[in-house]
């Protein structure tokens, strides 16, 4: 699969609903160079696998596009390690304006070399943690979506994630099938964070077949 991934994305990101550009190709190609490149520094993807992870978390990444906030979102990913979901949501969807918030200063490094390689425009990188960027008031409540791909467990995202959202703002979480026990835990951070589940989707991705389940809070009360 690594050998021919850039073939296998365009369809299976169509099959998404994310249809690809020509030039939206070149910059995940760029993307995926900076990364192979960047592994063998820090310990962002697995070496052995790192083409078919890659690629993996790019359909894992544009499975969320469909669901965003309409043009001139603001974006940002908590916990964004090697810029997913935020990096490939940008390149599909140039209006967003992404906040990438990485605690770990070799990852943010990294970040910031990948928005100066692909020239990416309105996307910020912020090192530092969740809980300590909530103390900058300029952050909280102004986000229209924040998302994550697997970085927190679903009480801990809905706690830290809804201070940062605008009034009808909404947070994706990216989870595996199989976590009724972890919604059911959920519940009580997301009645305690304005926090409502408006919508629940889930999905095969395309190549890897594994089932994803996309959970959709919108915020409707400040807190």
């Amino acid at each position: 699969m690594q050998e021919n991934w850039s073939q296998l994305l365009a369809p299976a990101a169509s099959s998404l609903g994310v249809p690809l550009t020509a030039e939206q190709l070149r910059l995940f190609s760029l993307y995926y160079r900076e990364i192979i490149t960047w592994n063998e520094k820090i310990n962002l993807l697995s070496r052995s696998s790192a083409g078919d992870t890659l690629l993996k978390n790019f359909i894992d990444s544009l499975a969320v596009a469909p669901f965003l906030p309409g043009p001139g979102c603001r974006l940002l990913d908590m916990g964004s390690g090697g810029g997913f979901p935020g990096i490939p949501l940008k390149i599909v969807r140039e209006g967003l304006r992404v906040s990438l918030l990485e605690a770990s200063r070799k990852k943010t490094s990294f970040l910031k070399q990948v928005v100066r390689k692909l020239q990416l425009k309105d996307i910020t990188v912020l090192h530092d943690r969740a809980e300590k960027l909530l103390e900058n008031t300029a952050c909280r409540g102004s986000f229209d979506a924040v998302v994550s791909q697997a970085a927190f467990k679903l009480p801990q995202l809905l706690a830290l994630g809804a201070p940062f959202l605008a009034g009808g703002g909404v947070l994706i979480a990216m989870k595996s099938v199989n976590i009724g026990a972890e919604m059911a835990a959920a519940e009580p951070a997301a009645a305690a964070a304005g926090l409502s589940l408006s919508a629940s989707h889930d999905l095969i991705l395309p190549i890897t077949g594994d089932p994803r389940l996309i959970l959709i809070y919108k915020k409707t009360v400040s807190v």
